[in-house]
């Protein structure tokens, strides 16, 4: 089906790019091994079109390109470089020449690439695919590693015996059932066990969610979650050292309750009053945790998550490389994991639609908190969280991180970052507007945040975006 001009202005209107929509300029002309790696990296994540003459920056101009003047020559050209078929047509605009590569999807279990090079897009770029995600896509069609049998050959005692049922009815919020076979009945209905010829097994995700000891299951000890508390800032001395043995959902709040009693305390002041509080809030504490268990690489073996107590922050960390890149955490949700997130959902574990992690952003600046930081480490994903610190004692990094975490927290409130929001969010006063505009500053020169041009000419009152808005 032929691309109209219609069409164009249809794409033009959408809020943002996306992974299936791409604009560029491309005026004169646009560099072919550039091409091919745009048609490799949207075909990976699900296929679209790419759309030269039309500016990528609202509110999106039709410019015209002179790009590629033979378009059969072109997508010959294109299908020997990438070696899958990519519709390029030509569409007379009012405005000008438009060219739109119809780009189509990878197939199932395969990823394309370019000179050995793996790519998908983050943001206006492009980077290379991690080793996860590389690994997800070429198990795809496999059977999923949380549906296989854990135990199997087991009666119906046993089952009740390695499995908290009666704390899984809870979390539910369900009546226990009179009988056995009531219970037995819920869990095959949840496909937590399956029934077999010699009884029941047990699939790996009933196990992981339920176990009353995850050491009773062979392959799933070592995806114990471990508390790791240490004697100052660093790893030099460790006070504890504990594998949190029981089930994901049945054990969760115990965990949290385990890791906030680690916590150090602090002495504020309020309302001429001493109190001790805990070094972080338990709603931001509870949330990193949900969401290390939740998105977690389960196909890497010899990894768990980690739980680390320093005396001035919190570490969590889960195995596998992050699906969303960690600049898009606040806004962005891919789960790895959908039936376990899922489950854990409907218990009331995480979020019901997002990761979790824009309220762990709003939780530390409600407690005028040091800005988090997730990071992409090798093979695990990092979350740190930190205690108090006064504005005077961020360094530079963390300023530019809180503005941006700020703007993007903003943004899907559907507000704007003001240097006035900062200032708030820093606790800071009229006086330090200079200091916050210099935040402003560096933040919009490492690429992190932009001017929002509908704000208005005034710097003082001028409003700004995340960069990929």
């Amino acid at each position: 089906m032929a691309i109209t001009a219609a069409q164009i202005d249809l794409w033009r209107q959408e809020p943002t790019e996306h992974q299936a929509l791409e604009f560029k300029e491309a005026k004169a002309s646009f560099n072919f091994e550039k091409l091919k790696e745009y048609c490799v990296a949207i075909a990976n994540e699900g296929g679209g079109h790419l759309v030269l003459g039309v500016s990528d920056a609202k509110p999106r101009a039709v410019v015209g390109s002179q790009a590629f003047p033979n378009i059969v020559d072109t997508a010959d050209r294109l299908f020997l470089a990438v070696g899958f078929r990519v519709e390029v047509e030509a569409v007379d605009h009012d405005d000008g020449r438009v060219v739109v590569f119809t780009i189509p999807p990878r197939l199932r279990g395969t990823a394309h690439h370019v000179d050995g090079k793996y790519l998908m897009r983050s943001g206006e770029s492009l980077r290379p695919m991690s080793e996860d995600r590389l690994r997800a896509i070429f198990a795809e069609g496999q059977p999923d590693w949380v549906e296989q049998p854990s135990l199997s050959g087991l009666d119906a005692a046993q089952i009740v015996e390695l499995l908290d049922t009666q704390t899984f009815f809870e979390l539910l919020k369900l009546p226990y059932p009179t009988s056995q076979e009531g219970v037995l009945e819920k869990l095959v209905q949840e496909r937590l066990i399956d029934r077999e010829p010699a009884g029941f097994s047990i699939r790996r995700l009933g196990g992981l969610l339920l176990a009353k000891r995850l050491d009773q299951f062979p392959d799933l000890a070592r995806k114990a979650p471990r508390v790791l508390v240490y004697d100052g800032p660093s790893k030099l001395n460790t006070r504890i050292d504990q594998i949190w043995q029981r089930g994901y959902a049945v054990g969760f709040q115990g965990l949290v309750d385990f890791v906030m009693a680690q916590l150090p305390q602090n002495e504020v002041i309020e309302h001429a009053l001493r109190e001790k509080v805990k070094l972080l809030p338990e709603h931001a504490v509870r949330e990193l945790i949900a969401n290390a268990l939740v998105h977690q690489d389960l196909s890497i073996s010899g990894m768990s998550p980690m739980i680390e107590v320093y005396s001035n922050r919190l570490e969590i960390s889960n195995p596998g490389e992050p699906v969303v890149p960690v600049e898009r955490f606040i806004d962005g949700y891919q789960s790895r994991n959908e039936r376990l997130a899922d489950l854990m959902r409907r218990m009331s574990i995480c979020e019901e639609r997002s990761s979790g992690i824009d309220r762990v952003v709003d939780l530390a600046e409600r407690y005028q908190l040091p800005a988090p930081d997730f990071r992409a480490a090798h093979r695990r994903t990092v979350a740190t969280i930190y205690g108090q610190k006064p504005f005077d004692e961020m360094d530079r990094e963390g300023r530019i991180r809180a503005c941006y975490q700020h703007c993007v927290l903003k943004y899907v409130l559907s507000e704007r970052m003001t240097n006035q929001t900062l200032r708030e969010r820093f606790g800071l006063g009229e006086a330090k507007l200079a200091t916050v505009s210099q935040i402003i500053a560096a933040t919009i020169e490492a690429g992190f945040i932009k001017l929002d041009a509908t704000g208005g000419e005034s710097r003082r009152y001028a409003r700004y975006l995340p960069f990929w808005a």
